[in-house]
Order: C-alpha cells, then structure tokens, then sequence
C-alpha cells in the first residue's frame, strides 16, 4: 500500500536507536562514563528520599517537594539510561515498537511531573520569603499534599491540585502516545537518538502528523511556557520584596535560599525549551543530542549535588544520620 509520499507503509515491528555520535573506539570509554553518571543519579536522589524520610527537621513543605523532585529525577534517568548502556554494550541499538512507545510515555511523564514540581518548589519559596511570618498557615499539610499529587495527577487526568501534576502528566504523556500509536511507519526504522525522541518519531512516519505536531505546539505551551512563566512571575516577586529588606545581610540569606532552585530551573527549561520550542534550522543531529543529553542525564545527576551542597540543613542531616548509625558502636 502506498502512502501520500509515494513510500512503501509496512508494520514496523521494532525500531533502531542510532545511538550517541560517538567514535568505535571510544565506545567502551563513554560506557564507562555514562555507566557512573547514571549510578551517581540513582545513588545521589536515592541519598536525598532516605535523609528527608529518615531526618524530622526535613519534613518541611520544601523538602517534601524536593523528595518528590528526586523520585522523578530517578525515574526520568531511568528511563532512557538502561537502555542506552545495554545498547553501548551489546552493541544491539534495536527496541520494540511497543517498547519505544512505553519509552516515550515514561518520558513525557517524568519530564512533565518535574515541571510541576519546579513551580510548586518556586511558589513554596515565594510564600517562605514574600509571607515569611504566614509560611506555615499558608503551606499547610493539605496544600502541600495537593501541590505534590498535582503533577502526578494532572499528567494523568487533569483533575485538581495535590493530583493535579500527576493527574496533568499523566494525560499529556497518555495524548502523546495515543497520538503516535495511530500513526504508520515506513520502511526507514532509524532513530537518529540515543531513545524514543517524539520529534524523531515523527520524521519516520508516512501518515500525516499535523494532528501531533498541533497537539504538540498546544500541549507544550502549557506544560512548559506556563509554568516557566509562573516560575519567573514568582522570582519577579521575590526579587522585588527582597530589595525592599535594608540590610544586605537579609538580602543574601533571601536569595541563597532560592539559589539552588534557580540553578534546576535554568538547566531545565534552558535546554528543554531551546530543544523542542526555539528549534533552530542550523541544529545538527550531534548538537541535537547533546541538548537532550544534558537534559536527560546531566540535570538528574546534577540536582543531589547542587540541592545537599548548597543546603546546610541537608547536610546537617546527613551527619546527624551517619552519627546516630556510629553511635550505638561507639563507647
């Protein structure tokens, strides 16, 4: 059966994940290296679950958002990580057409539950620095609850607000993938990624994409330009009560505690949105994949570090936890 490009439309049963550019012979070095960032991602958020459930003095609105943030960093790493090491190892690129659908939903899923919870961390500072002494009326249990469940319920179902982020992403993820699932394959079955990249899977189908590539420029503004710009709308917020505080003194402790939040959200969305909603004509494929890397695997691996580095409660934690194990052998 021929398509409306005059190409031949089989069932594509799998497809072939070209992988990183990467050299033959620095093959078995970029294992190795990737091989540790993805142990450091896991051990690294896995550190940070542990501390925040084991340690009272976490258990804050702002750590419980950082929890969830570390449990979706996991997830999101995990998603492309072990199959891009087997791939490098086996030197087997290919994946199951229903595997790089499951593929591309955990990603969107993930990739959308972190953007929820990017803004849910910059209103909780918001509240903190703007309504200092209204902080604990104003981040109650209940709204902490439905701010953390928003973006696991809105990926799902749209619903309301502790659901609503997993509610959100759960639905764009699912759109997504419905979408793609209607959609034929030709004989081409080269994926120019390293994983199941929609905008990739696109450029393979012989059916005609304008529904997904609508759905994408709609569902994108709102999972990603409107919560960057609640994100922005709140630091414009805090930057303009902290300049009224006299002393430099309450500025600096002001802006530290929003420090590390702003190093997340800057490598988040800089790489996303400068990827997927300012593509440039001159973006190779290399240049492409670096971006999406930075994103995938750098970011993840990157947040424990810059969250317990920059955070002295974290690493007061950290000690208190080491201590108490040391303490009952000790005499």
């Amino acid at each position: 059966r021929q398509s409306m490009t005059g190409r031949n439309q089989t069932i594509v049963s799998e497809f072939l994940l070209l992988g990183l550019p990467i050299e033959s012979e620095h093959q078995n070095l970029f294992y190795v290296l990737f091989l540790a960032m993805y142990v450091t991602t896991v051990l690294g958020n896995l550190l940070i679950i542990v501390l925040i459930c084991l340690e009272p003095h976490l258990h804050t609105p702002m750590y419980l958002f950082l929890s969830n943030l570390s449990f979706s960093d996991l997830c999101f790493s995990s998603v492309t990580m072990p199959k891009l090491l087997q791939n490098m190892h086996s030197q087997d690129p290919s994946i199951s057409y229903a595997g790089c659908l499951t593929q591309m939903y955990f990603l969107l899923f993930f990739g959308d539950l972190e953007s929820f919870l990017l803004v849910a961390m910059a209103y909780d500072r918001y509240v903190a620095i703007c309504f200092p002494l209204h902080y604990t009326t104003i981040m109650s249990p209940r709204l902490c609850l439905f701010l953390v469940v928003l973006p696991w319920v809105l990926t799902t179902l749209c619903l309301c607000l502790v659901v609503l982020p997993w509610v959100l992403t759960t639905f764009h993820a699912m759109l997504h993938t419905l979408l793609m699932a209607r959609l034929h394959f030709c004989d081409d079955n080269l994926i120019a990624h390293f994983f199941c990249d929609m905008s990739a899977l696109l450029k393979l189908s012989c059916s005609d994409t304008r529904v997904n590539e609508l759905v994408i420029f709609i569902m994108g503004g709102l999972i990603l330009v409107i919560p960057f710009l609640l994100i922005i709308t709140s630091y414009a917020q805090i930057v303009s009560s902290t300049l009224k505080i006299p002393s430099a003194r309450g500025i600096r402790k002001a802006f530290s505690t929003c420090g590390s939040h702003l190093t997340v959200v800057s490598l988040f969305y800089g790489t996303v949105i400068g990827l997927y909603l300012c593509p440039s004509a001159n973006n190779s494929t290399v240049k492409e994949t670096v971006m999406a890397t930075m994103y995938t695997v750098v970011t993840p691996m990157l947040n424990p570090f810059i969250y317990s580095l920059r955070n002295r409660d974290m690493k007061g934690a950290l000690g208190r936890v080491f201590w108490r194990k040391k303490a009952p052998f000790s005499l």
